[in-house]
């Protein structure tokens, strides 16, 4: 049967010869353009109508029927409600606040997938959190339920939880294999024998009791401590033919590495040979998307922990000590290290007994550490260590867990504030067309000319490494320029592509020093 279809557009080609006016019932192609010139404006309705032809091939003509103005606003009707029943929902659940950022959740971009019916009185949405682990979930669901089934047409309400992908603050300065990796955190001692494995180990198990996805490297070659806390059914780690890639063990859904699980045992190599070993073993691993791969760093601040943070950047430090003297001293310089690479964003310190006998020693104020945590040290503690069993896994309930879960909170807490801190440290403002700054652990906030930050580039483009000689001119630059793209990079400077293709690295140092914006220097 042969279909004549109506025409979707008023220039519309006819080639077919036959369909002429003299064939009963279909209306010639210059009247179908004329007809559609008219009608455009309005609303129609095209009907197939059978011929009365006795034509073996039955054709088809056309109608038009202009919508009525009770249709007209019917459906405007029914689009106002729909946008006011969508403000109604929206405007309930940004009564939420989410203590972390001090921002409503709807402001923070939580709330996806939202479906409303209202006729027959039913709300679904997913809430989008930054973590599997955030503490607050809980709370985040039962709020959302109250307020939205507070609204008068609100008869059934469906609230979805969930957690944003797994992805770097920094993805462009990452190994492959840790391009799906969202916090890196370095559990650091700078001093052998306080415990800092064991705090390492029960703390990846902490997070991933809360929900998130963990993974742990045993970073010390010379002494790795994960085989013994640990009891994975298979203790050694597999090689990926195809690429030749690492696959880490897992126990209990954390995934492990560690040089112990390479079956060599202790290593007995100079320290350029370890570097290399715990390069290799940390940026060829295939993680896979993780919320938290905590680092066992090995004790010092030689060749070895400065090489981990070049190659990573450390989203948080867990800075683990004793309260004696000789111990706190390492420490000390450890928590400089951190601070001299600028590779670390926030620092915790844990300690072992009274806290507050650490807490009022000069050189905690002085160091700014933010949190501190008192760690008795338990013979359950060694003990489950010993055995291969963490001790927030075999008591979960207990005072050492309780701690434990005192720790994972504020990490997860800090981690996300810390994110969102450098996320927004540098963006360009397109109505203002102004760098806007706001640096992380600062309530300074300033804007930057373009122009200004693209001539104030100091790589070897710009600038002769030997003479110092400017090779960027004033000139070069045009006032106008705007740039194409802003990465955070580390947490030292941001990454800015300009539309010549340059990728100009800004220190934060730097975009301090600048000439800023005030008054009537406004580009726009």
């Amino acid at each position: 049967m042969e279909i004549l279809s109506a025409p979707s557009s008023r220039f519309l080609p006819f080639e077919n010869s036959k369909l002429q006016s003299k064939q009963p019932g279909i209306a010639p192609p210059e009247k179908w353009l004329q007809f559609l010139s008219a009608t455009s404006s309005s609303s129609s309705l095209l009907t197939p109508l059978r011929s009365s032809s006795s034509s073996s091939k039955p054709s088809f003509c056309f109608t038009t029927r202009a919508a009525s103005a009770t249709e007209v606003a019917a459906s405007e009707s029914s689009a106002e409600l729909s946008s006011s029943a969508e403000s109604d929902v929206l405007n309930a659940l940004s009564q939420i606040i989410d203590p972390d950022f001090g921002k409503d959740i709807v402001s923070c971009g939580f709330v996806k997938d939202l479906e409303i019916d209202e006729g027959q009185g039913k709300v679904s949405f997913r809430l989008e959190l930054t973590t599997p682990a955030c503490p607050i979930k809980d709370l985040f669901e039962q709020q959302a339920n109250e307020v939205v089934a507070g609204l008068p047409w609100v008869k059934n309400v469906s609230v979805t939880m969930s957690a944003q992908p797994a992805k770097p603050m920094y993805a462009g300065v990452l190994p492959p294999g840790l391009q799906t990796v969202s916090n890196i955190v370095a559990v650091s001692s700078c001093k052998g024998g306080v415990g800092k494995s064991t705090v390492a180990v029960n703390l990846a198990y902490t997070l991933a009791g809360m929900g998130a996805r963990v993974g742990i490297f045993d970073a010390d070659v010379y002494g790795p401590s994960l085989p013994t806390m640990v009891s994975p059914e298979n203790r050694l780690l597999m090689m990926n033919p195809e690429n030749r890639s690492i696959i880490p063990t897992e126990y209990m859904g954390v995934k492990l590495v560690s040089y112990g699980f390479a079956g060599q045992g202790r290593a007995i190599m100079r320290g350029p040979m370890v570097s290399g070993v715990i390069n290799q073993l940390l940026t060829t691993t295939e993680w896979g998307e993780l919320d938290y791969l905590i680092i066992d760093m090995p004790p010092g601040t030689g060749d070895i922990q400065i090489t981990l943070c070049q190659v990573v950047p450390l989203t948080a430090a867990v800075i683990v000590t004793t309260p004696q003297k000789l111990s706190f001293i390492d420490v000390a310089k450890g928590v400089r290290m951190f601070s001299k690479l600028k590779r670390i964003c926030t620092t915790s310190m844990l300690v072992d007994t009274d806290i507050t006998l650490l807490a009022e020693d000069p050189i905690v104020e002085k160091l700014g550490i933010p949190h501190l945590f008192d760690l008795p040290i338990r013979p359950t503690l060694s003990a489950h260590g010993d055995n291969g069993m963490p001790e927030v896994v075999a008591d979960p309930l207990g005072e050492v867990a309780k701690t434990f879960q005192d720790l994972g909170v504020c990490l997860v807490q800090q981690c996300a504030k810390i994110r969102q801190r450098v996320s927004t440290a540098v963006t360009y403002d397109t109505s203002m067309k102004a760098i806007k700054v706001k640096l992380p652990n600062s309530e300074e906030e300033f804007l930057l000319h373009p122009a200004t930050v693209r001539r104030n580039d100091r790589s070897a483009q710009s600038v002769d490494e030997w003479t110092g000689e400017q090779k960027l001119l004033y000139s070069d630059v045009p006032e106008d320029i705007e740039p194409v793209d802003i990465r955070p990079l580390g947490n030292y400077a941001v990454e800015i592509t300009w539309p010549d293709g340059f990728n100009q690295i800004a220190p934060y140092d730097q975009l301090q020093e600048m000439e800023r914006l005030v008054g009537d220097t406004f580009p726009f």
